[in-house]
């Protein structure tokens, strides 16, 4: 299956220099995404990519990610634009070569076959784990609470034990 973000690159392109490659989603990849990580919209997305090879046919991407969605505030359930910007760094590693490092301040590893990195999907997975799980729009407020004891998950209990 093609993820919704495809763009592929060879690692044999990645020079002693490295590469800098920029991803952006089209309107129809935008929309997919958007289905996909259950959001309202995706109006922009944007990812650069600074890649270099590391010994092992490990590659190291530096990352920058830019995106401007809408999103459903958990508060009101109303839908809010937001923005997203997050800096990364992760390591494609080949299929069946990633490590056993336990520390989770270590960069994370996505494998790779056939000699092809898919930074779309890369782009894609960094925008999932960027979004707040339960966004707020940033005027949402918690409605007022009237009488505490009937919202206490006992309070059933309590007034049948008074009889």
């Amino acid at each position: 299956m093609t993820p919704e973000l495809y763009r592929p690159v060879a690692t044999d392109r990645i020079g002693p220099e490295g590469l800098s490659v920029v991803v952006e989603a089209t309107e129809a990849e935008r929309i997919a995404l958007a289905k996909r990580l259950g959001l309202p919209a995706v109006h922009a997305l944007s990812c650069q990519f600074d890649l270099r090879g590391l010994p092992g046919e490990t590659v190291a991407a530096a990352g920058y990610l830019s995106a401007q969605l809408a999103q459903v505030c958990v508060v009101s359930l109303d839908e809010f634009e937001a923005a997203v910007e997050e800096r990364f760094v992760i390591h494609f590693v080949p299929q069946g070569r990633l490590s056993d490092d336990p520390d989770p301040g270590s960069p994370d590893e996505i494998p790779y076959s056939r000699g092809e990195i898919d930074l779309g999907e890369a782009a894609a997975e960094q925008l999932a784990l960027a979004l707040d799980p339960y966004p707020r729009r940033p005027d949402a407020a918690l409605p007022e609470q009237g009488d505490k004891t009937a919202l206490h998950p006992f309070a059933g209990l309590a007034a049948w034990r008074s009889h």
